[in-house]
């Protein structure tokens, strides 16, 4: 994959030129723009993040079966390759040419609607977009400013996944199943105790999938800070000043120093694949990783040599949501053709479509309950937190300058052993400076 320092670099350059795209965000009534009679061919322009296979296969699936049923709407998709995607997708829109039909991951939805590069979804939603099949919190994810500018096609989620046989070995009672009774941090800590003995190479946990870039840290890391009742931002997106100096925020920042520096039970650096080669007893963790342990570590058992249990919770449980998503141009000439489109793909029968083919999580109630394996142990798990506990990560039109701050701030409490009250004001002033930098309208 390609530097992300080099992709946001470019993200910010052009995010200068994507202010003057478009209207912005308030319009309750969704724009047609069309002039053209009803039968009359539309051809729409649809671009994505290429996927994996399954992922590429069911939305070719999806694009034909569109096309078939609808003979005057014809949808013309353009997969691009993730690395370039994002930085393709702005540059096109700040040439004022962009697609009818896009998609966008979850934390970039307020920079594009802040710059009035997408159409707004709420009358359409309203209107047929069966709003009551998608968790509140998860339809939160996509709403900037009072309106919803993006469908929700799936989720993913994250649990704690811990060695069975390292557990029963010391003694430890075993994590409830039940996705509404998590074991709390102290709990957790307890157990990472126990097992951790470097010296024989096996670590307690690893709490949030190591230090990687910052989306990760935000994905990972941020359930921890709303699990002990912190917050990042503000509800409005504009500053973390009164959120991230909250002394919740700064007890959970150092429960999770301490996880390495005082318990000792987490460590820097973890040999390859410690988890499913029995190195560490628990690890945080995908709900992906259940195919990759079956496919890549076939001996490495479900249910024998390891098993899932929710998130674990401080005063509550938090999980983070949303994913990619389908987004509509502002400046579409078709956007009632496109919502005919994007409903097709995110509502309820293409989501079953998709989700058959992928394995992915929908984010609709009713397909859920379509699938046997998602109400049972254990993606029930990951099913249940998603739509009773998840939050969206900061709805903010400077997510990944606010989520690099955020990350260094991790990074220097646990790594550089920083003072806990300077790295956050730190980050506070960096994250506050870049909304003030924002382009004004």
């Amino acid at each position: 994959m390609k530097s992300k320092r080099k992709i946001a670099l470019s993200v910010m350059l052009i995010a200068g030129l994507l202010a003057g795209c478009g209207n912005k965000g308030g319009n309750t009534e969704p724009k047609t723009n069309s002039s053209a009679p009803k039968d009359e061919k539309v051809s729409l322009t649809f671009w994505r993040n290429s996927g994996n296979d399954a992922e590429n296969s069911a939305y070719d699936k999806l694009v034909a079966s569109f096309n078939e049923s609808h003979p005057n709407i014809q949808v013309e998709m353009s997969p691009i390759p993730y690395a370039d995607y994002d930085t393709k997708l702005r540059t096109s829109i700040a040439s004022g040419n962009p697609p009818d039909i896009m998609a966008i991951d979850a934390p970039n939805m307020a920079s594009y609607a802040q710059a009035g590069a997408l159409q707004p979804l709420t009358a359409f939603f309203k209107k047929d977009g069966n709003l009551e099949d998608i968790p509140e919190s998860t339809i939160a994810t996509y709403t900037f400013q009072n309106e919803i500018y993006m469908a929700p096609l799936t989720e993913s989620s994250i649990a704690m996944f811990y060695n069975k046989k390292l557990f029963e070995a010391k003694g430890i009672a075993l994590p409830s199943k039940n996705p509404e009774e998590p074991w709390t941090w102290d709990q957790v800590l307890d157990a990472a105790k126990k097992v951790n003995d470097p010296d024989k190479g096996v670590f307690g946990i690893d709490p949030a999938q190591g230090f990687g870039n910052a989306g990760g840290t935000a994905y990972f890391k941020y359930p921890i800070i709303w699990q002990f009742g912190g917050e990042i931002m503000s509800p409005d997106g504009t500053t973390s000043k009164g959120f991230l100096d909250k002394p919740e925020t700064k007890k959970a920042l150092q429960f999770f120093s301490d996880l390495y520096n005082k318990d000792k039970v987490s460590s820097l650096e973890y040999p390859p694949d410690p988890f499913p080669n029995s190195q560490l007893a628990i690890t945080i963790d995908g709900s992906w990783s259940l195919a990759n342990y079956a496919d890549k570590f076939p001996n490495f058992k479900l249910g024998v040599d390891y098993d899932i249990a929710p998130l674990p919770k401080g005063v509550q449980q938090a999980v983070a949501n949303g994913s990619w998503s389908l987004a509509i141009s502002s400046k579409s000439k078709n956007a009632e053709a496109a919502w005919q489109f994007v409903n097709w793909v995110t509502g309820a029968e293409g989501s079953k479509t998709y989700c058959t083919i992928t394995k992915d999580i929908p984010a609709r109630y009713s397909v859920a309950k379509q699938f046997p394996e998602l109400n049972e142990y254990p993606k029930n798990i990951f099913v249940v937190q998603n739509q009773k506990f998840g939050r969206p990560r900061p709805i903010t039109p400077i997510f990944p300058q606010m989520s690099e701050a955020v990350n260094k701030m991790i990074e220097e409490v646990t790594i550089s052993k920083r003072n806990i009250d300077a790295a956050v004001s730190d980050a506070i002033n960096k994250i506050d400076k870049a909304y003030d930098n924002l382009p004004k309208k």
